[in-house]
């Protein structure tokens, strides 16, 4: 597996996957091998259809998860293995679609208000102001903060992929940030982990947004990334234009943004049913 492992590694550095689909591809394969306790290059279609089948039904994971093992393996049979897709066919489940989680403006304030400590309230402000991914924040650099007059804005570096972007950096977040540096002095990340030789952990920020969110006794599900959805939907709800929505937020296609037409309330609330357009009778 070792060098199996390494040839695939190259592989997807060369093609410029991102550092967190690597290490989710490489995660999927080496589960695949310790589950058959064969190194992957020797197991056919049907194998691998059947472990597929043992994740949506045994292991009990979401579509989502058991089509980004599928991709994993399309990329290791396919790219690195050289096998044509054709003759080793490897299916990706249909995923439901649901409208994400997304919270009201007073839930937001409700959310900050019980954050313990500045610096649990400063990342959860950062993620919703500036309308950032999990992995976003957490490599978040005391450079990428732009606070001249002229400029004011968050530089992204290498969001999903592998594009840079800018998006917003309100004075009432860059206040935030001032207050929190005084008080912590991080030197390089801007949420620096404990140890302070790197950025915050994902799994840090996820429970720390888990516990602030338990603590206002608000909706759970969909993780810190609600602050995300509540970003573009009520930045939508103030009448933003949606091109600028998928810029700020990075989208590669404004159809990704549209779906958040369907969450924003005025533009509910502000319409008028055809009911009320008929004649009364």
């Amino acid at each position: 597996m070792t060098e199996l492992r390494k040839r695939m590694s190259d592989a997807m550095v060369l093609r410029g996957l991102a550092k967190r689909t690597q290490e989710s591809y490489l995660a999927c394969v080496e589960a695949l091998a310790k589950y058959y306790w064969r190194s992957p290059d020797t197991l056919d279609g049907e194998a691998i259809q059947s472990y597929l089948l043992h994740l949506i039904t045994e292991k009990k994971l979401a579509y989502a998860s058991v089509n980004q093992a599928a991709c994993a393996f399309r990329f290791l049979f396919g790219t690195v293995l050289g096998r044509e897709t054709a003759r080793f066919d490897i299916p990706m489940a249909k995923v439901p679609k649901r409208l994400p989680l997304v919270l009201s403006r007073d839930e937001v304030s409700r959310l900050f208000a019980h954050c313990k400590t500045l610096r649990e309230r400063t990342l959860l402000e950062t993620v919703y102001a500036a309308g950032l991914r999990l992995s976003e924040v957490c490599t978040l650099e005391l450079s990428d903060i732009e606070s001249a007059p002229d400029r004011m804005c968050i530089k992204v570096r290498q969001g999903k992929g592998g594009k840079d972007r800018y998006t917003l950096l309100s004075p009432r977040l860059l206040d935030s940030l001032r207050l929190y540096w005084r008080a912590f002095r991080p030197r390089r990340w801007v949420f620096p982990n404990r140890v302070g030789d790197g950025p915050i952990y994902d799994q840090t920020v996820q429970r720390l947004y888990g516990a602030v969110r338990d603590a206002a006794r608000l909706p759970k599900g969909g993780g810190i990334h609600t602050l995300r959805h509540a970003f573009a939907t009520h930045l939508l709800e103030a009448g933003v234009d949606i091109h600028t929505i998928q810029r700020l937020l990075g989208h590669g296609h404004v159809s990704t943004t549209m779906r958040y037409f369907h969450l924003a309330q005025s533009r509910l609330t502000g319409t008028t049913s055809p009911l009320e357009l008929l004649t009364p009778t």
